[in-house]
């Protein structure tokens, strides 16, 4: 029986999707030179915009300056540092306010209180609390993350089904073995949900606060470059700080995929077509007739792993007449 392969088409699809991406961001970047070029004032002013050489130039002339790597490394390590802490603290307090009534009781009120100040608000409060604007805008980003990872985890460790505690239980294990074996491990989808959020907001605070209070860094460097009118530079700071998020976001997503590979995803089925249609005949065509042969061969095959302490339903034995 003749068919598709299925790693050619997903191969094919993955690469019609890159494309399809890479056109989309030509398209846009066309667009915007024929606007400035042209000079098009339709309501929009785009007149006053650089073009897209303009930014280019520019950006290729402060790419080979000490400062702009400078600035550079100060983002990162602020983004880093206060990243790593809101990762640390969200997920303590979510398991904690999830997992404890004490702990719902004492952090819950105090979370809904401060979770709908904006992070970039707590500006003044870092000024006041700690001595220095290095410290401030690690704060500030760490209370941006911290609510997006703390929330994610909260609800993802109330999802999971009690019946995988139950059996770590029923099997001799603690409090300890429930919490690194079940909670953990289940909770991981919505820990790095939050954590994919997180990083994100972590970027629009840490740009803000360096434009605020900051010295040194993307946000200070492009700010500096407003108050000169160095519009060039200011889009050589926007595409800097697009860039440097996408790649920490696509990171933290890539590290999410991998800490949970046990779970089923979309992109592990086949596409639809003939190679779906083939592979659906030779499933069925190795189905047992028998009951019999059914429970043996259940009874045979290896458990694929579902996941950490996952259960599995047991096959029912077919039923035998009544004896008269």
């Amino acid at each position: 029986m003749s068919g598709r392969n299925p790693g050619g088409a997903r191969a094919a699809g993955a690469l019609g999707r890159r494309l399809v991406r890479v056109a989309s961001l030509a398209a846009a970047l066309g667009l915007w030179q024929l606007l400035t070029s042209l000079d098009v004032t339709l309501w929009l002013r785009f007149e006053q915009f650089p073009t897209v050489v303009e930014v280019a130039s520019a950006f290729a002339d402060r790419v080979g300056t000490e400062t702009y790597w400078q600035d550079l490394g100060h983002s990162l390590r602020r983004i880093a540092v206060g990243f790593l802490l809101a990762a640390v603290l969200g997920v303590a307090a979510g398991t904690a306010v999830a997992r404890s009534r004490w702990a719902a009781d004492i952090l819950g009120p105090l979370v809904e209180v401060v979770r709908p100040v904006p992070a970039i608000a707590l500006v003044p409060v870092a000024i006041l609390l700690l001595p220095t604007n290095e410290q401030g805008i690690v704060f500030i980003t760490c209370a941006a993350a911290l609510f997006p990872v703390l929330v994610s985890t909260r609800h993802a460790v109330r999802a999971l089904s009690p019946g995988w505690e139950e059996a770590v239980l029923t099997m001799g294990g603690g409090r300890a073995r429930v919490l690194f074996s079940v909670v953990l491990p289940g909770a991981l989808p919505g820990i790095f949900g939050g954590l994919s959020v997180g990083i994100g907001v972590s970027w629009i605070c840490v740009i803000s606060a360096e434009m605020i209070s900051g010295e040194y860094g993307v946000g200070y460097r492009t700010w500096q470059d407003y108050t000169v009118v160095d519009y060039p530079g200011v889009f050589v700071g926007m595409a800097t700080i697009g860039a440097l998020g996408w790649l920490t976001s696509t990171a933290v997503e890539t590290l999410g995929r991998r800490v949970t590979s046990w779970l089923p995803r979309p992109a592990d089925r086949l596409p639809a077509g003939p190679a779906r249609a083939a592979a659906a005949s030779a499933s069925a065509a190795s189905v047992p007739v028998s009951a019999g042969s059914v429970t043996a061969s259940a009874a045979s095959a290896p458990l694929a792993p579902a996941g950490p302490l996952s259960p599995v339903t047991p096959v029912a034995p077919p039923e035998k007449e009544p004896v008269r």
